[in-house]
């Protein structure tokens, strides 16, 4: 017998009907983030950035592919990682769909990571995606947009600061590791590495405008600021488990030729 409350079809209405209120009052908040996301100033790139892509070395201009907007997906693969982190390969199992609705409203979406291109795009045809990929690891932009720790000491990126992406300087305290849930270590362990590692990286959004030759930054979003690229969340909030994670915040997750390896 289940647990779970049990009502006739009337009062599941009523409280439907109350619910709807608050889901339509989260679209319109949403909407009204939207607007003001659009409204943050916009910061000039100065640097020259470099990438190693398929098309050999290319700048950041050269990422936008003639189109006017620039969305990176910083996707945690490290010097050191030997495959890309799982919950950035389960959100980028999503990209290659929306892809060309996203190039007709003038945006280019790519990944970028640290580690060499070889490895990325390895990676991408063993996990049978098409999208672009580049390496940024002979340049600043990680460090710069807060989502990689740098091996020596340097300036803290204001974003660093500014973006939740606080793990760095705590991952290889023992306190900090012991009170980790336990996905972060399963999610070391299968991106080839160990936690202080996995967490030389961090996974973001960023976005880019283009206006002639010039280029300015817009918005970055960090951690779970990037949820509204996963999906299969979404889905799995309106099922009556959810999304099942308990006390192991998601230890279910897993690359998604993986699940039966279990």
């Amino acid at each position: 017998m289940t647990a779970h409350k049990i009502g006739t079809r009337e009062e599941w209405l009523a409280a439907r009907l109350e619910l709807l209120k608050a889901e339509k009052e989260l679209t319109r908040r949403s909407d009204e983030l939207a607007r003001q996301r659009r409204e943050l100033p916009w910061v000039p790139i100065v640097k020259d950035y470099r990438f190693d892509a398929e098309e050999g070395n290319v700048s950041l201009t050269d990422l936008f592919r003639g189109r006017s907007q620039l969305v990176v997906y910083h996707f945690m693969f490290g010097r050191g990682y030997t495959a890309g982190c799982p919950a950035c390969s389960a959100t980028a199992d999503g990209f290659n769909g929306v892809l060309p609705h996203l190039e007709a409203c003038d945006v280019t979406m790519v990944c970028i990571s640290r580690a060499p291109l070889d490895k990325l795009i390895a990676f991408r045809r063993h996990m049978g995606w098409s999208f672009n990929w580049a390496s940024s690891h002979d340049s600043d932009f990680n460090f710069d947009f807060g989502v990689s720790a740098s091996e020596s000491p340097r300036e803290v990126s204001s974003l660093l600061v500014a973006n939740e992406v606080a793990a760095f300087p705590l991952a290889s305290d023992q306190r900090f590791r012991d009170n980790l849930p336990p996905i972060v270590a399963q999610n070391a362990s299968a991106s080839g590495t160990d936690i202080p590692g996995y967490f030389s990286e961090g996974h973001a959004v960023s976005v880019f405008a283009r206006d002639g030759d010039s280029i300015y930054y817009c918005y970055s979003s960090y951690t779970r600021g990037t949820e509204f690229l996963m999906s299969y969340y979404a889905i799995l909030d309106r099922t009556p488990k959810g999304r099942n994670e308990g006390g192991g915040m998601g230890t279910w997750l897993r690359r998604h030729d993986e699940y039966n390896k279990r």
